[in-house]
């Protein structure tokens, strides 16, 4: 199984790793789900201006941006009215990626290093820092018991994780990142009939049922990154995942699917970023199929622009094409907007264009935005008609940070829009998905939804996190479909006029979780949390299913379980 999952993978960058030989390059990334993401965004909202070399729009950002740019915010931070709690934040995260200071040395001494050679530097287990080498070693290891009075018979609750966490850099020429950990996962009870419903877990490939409600399998980020041009363009083959947006969910690309290999190209000139991603996806499929999985491709490109210290604007497009296991080398064209490179090779693919915007405020607000457009017939929108193919999806949201003058107080709030049958092909080969889960936002199309979170640090080593979600959407029933499971092709639609963006049953879902997260030391935490989740279908057609459930974990170099997606 890992053989099939990550050869064409490991072939890219063995490739990259000795055609590398005369380039330069200090770059690993660092992962998705970590803290220090909030307070990048936070820290640059603060300083009243974006970043020409931290484009956060696009992530997973590389280590070297974020020190550089927390390096400048600790300068001016008596100008910024930064709290002596982003000051302990930032001294904490320049640690944890202490070989991107410019002395290559700017991990934090630990008061206490076992046997004088493990944990000599506080964020890691081994830091071997030599001309030419870096290393850095640590464990990944995690547990986390859910409570939730609707658990499947004969499971714990209790998830668990182990593995290990590596990143390098060889003769100033090459930077290696490796995550792997082995999970077993046993989900609440919802995550559990989603995941048998959609022959999949959430963000998740390849996983093994032994039991009902139970669940194993890898969980890999890696990749090598070469600089191609220094300082200007880089390229990173690797295999994981994407998030390109500023909310709490997306409309372009989330890391709410399985992980993915990639190609990715990045160039970075003046005030723009420039992102060419090309990915092997898995399409949908059966476990009637086996293990045995073909694939499908995908090509991204997204731009970014701080046309202002103030605005930020940027242009996305992405298709999803048809050929099984076949890639068409058309797609490789790194420029934005190829629409006409559709139409030479003579293609039905269906191109999604997005445009996005964030806007930052008296140092204290930050405006975002999203607007997706998969396909668009005027006369039709204008007639407002509820045509069927008018697919488009808005986002809309703002960023309150220090609110109300609290120091460290953050509060997010955002209304999701995306209409029925948008994220789906005549062809389910094509539909905007990768082994069974959407590659945005985890609720298809069909839906509108409003989400907020607020999040407190009180004091060093403690996060608070309150987070409230509401959303409703149509869902099918029978053979009916109404636009919301984007694995259904659209010729099977139920009507072409009359499209709503509520189509078909209303359901509804109110969800409430609080979040307590203490940082014991670099890298290690300890959560605690409780969720109330109530889902119903108008006019109780079917009955409703409310859950609460309670957790507890300890972890570290690992994001927690969470369960708070849908």
């Amino acid at each position: 199984m890992v053989k099939a999952m990550y050869k064409s993978t490991i072939l890219c960058c063995l490739i990259l790793l000795f055609t590398s030989v005369q380039l330069k390059a200090q770059n690993s990334l660092l992962p998705l789900g970590q803290e220090e993401y909030q307070m990048l965004d936070r820290l640059e909202t603060r300083s009243g201006r974006f970043c020409d070399s931290l484009f956060l729009t696009t992530k997973p950002v590389t280590r070297k941006a974020e020190v550089s740019f927390l390096q400048e915010q600790r300068q001016n931070a008596r100008y910024t009215g930064l709290s002596n709690i982003d000051l302990y934040n930032i001294h904490h995260a320049v640690s944890c990626s202490g070989e991107c200071v410019a002395d290559g040395n700017g991990a934090i001494n630990s008061r206490h290093s076992w046997f004088n050679t493990f944990y000599t530097k506080e964020p890691d287990f081994i830091n071997v820092n030599k001309p030419g080498f870096f290393l850095a070693l640590n464990p990944v290891v995690g547990m986390q018991g859910n409570y939730d009075q609707d658990m499947k018979p004969g499971t714990s609750g209790i998830s668990y994780a182990f593995g290990l966490a590596l990143r390098s850099r060889i003769a100033d020429r090459v930077g290696v990142f490796f995550n792997m950990s082995y999970n077993h996962e046993e989900p609440v009870s919802f995550v559990v009939a989603h995941a048998d419903q959609a022959h999949a877990l959430q963000g998740v490939r390849d996983e093994m049922n032994p039991a009902p409600g139970q669940y194993n399998y890898l969980q890999p980020d890696a990749g090598v990154d070469i600089a191609l041009i220094k300082n200007h363009v880089n390229a990173t083959v690797g295999y994981g995942k994407h998030f390109i947006g500023d909310g709490i969910r997306t409309l372009f690309l989330s890391d709410y699917s399985a992980p993915a290999p990639y190609l990715q190209l990045t160039t970075r000139i003046w005030k723009l970023n420039y992102q060419n991603l090309y990915m092997e996806l898995v399409p949908q499929f059966t476990p009637a199929d086996g293990m045995q999985r073909n694939h499908k491709y995908a090509t991204m490109h997204h731009l970014s622009v701080n046309v202002t210290r103030w605005l930020n604007l940027g242009l996305f497009e992405a298709v999803v094409f048809d050929r099984v296991n076949h890639f068409e080398i058309g797609y490789m064209n790194p420029i934005i907007l190829y629409r006409q490179t559709e139409r030479a090779l003579g293609s039905p693919d269906k191109v999604n264009l997005g445009f996005n915007f964030k806007a930052i405020a008296a140092h204290h607000l930050q405006f975002y935005g999203q607007f997706l457009l998969n396909e668009f017939t005027a006369s039709q929108f204008f007639s407002n008609n509820g045509y069927w193919a008018n697919k488009w999806g808005l986002q809309l949201g703002g960023k309150y940070f220090d609110a109300f003058t609290v120091k460290n107080l953050d509060l997010q709030a955002e209304l999701n829009m995306v209409r029925p049958y948008t994220y789906t092909h005549y062809d389910s080969t094509a539909n905007f998905t990768h082994y069974n889960q959407p590659l945005a936002h985890p609720l298809g199309g069909g839906f509108r939804e409003f989400v907020a979170t607020a999040r407190y640090q009180p004091i060093n080593n403690l996060f608070i996190t309150v987070k409230t979600m509401y959303y409703e959407q149509g869902v099918d029933t029978g053979a009916a479909n109404y636009g919301s499971d984007i694995f259904k092709d659209y010729d099977t639609r139920s009507q072409d006029f009359g499209v709503h963006m509520i189509n078909g049953v209303k359901t509804s879902c109110a969800l409430l979780n609080l979040n307590l997260t203490y940082r014991i030391k670099d890298n290690v935490f300890a959560d605690a949390g409780v969720t109330n989740r109530n889902f119903m279908y108008q006019n109780n057609l079917y009955p409703s299913a409310t859950s609460t459930y309670f957790y507890l974990g300890l972890r570290a170099n690992l994001a927690h379980w969470d369960y708070t997606q849908y």
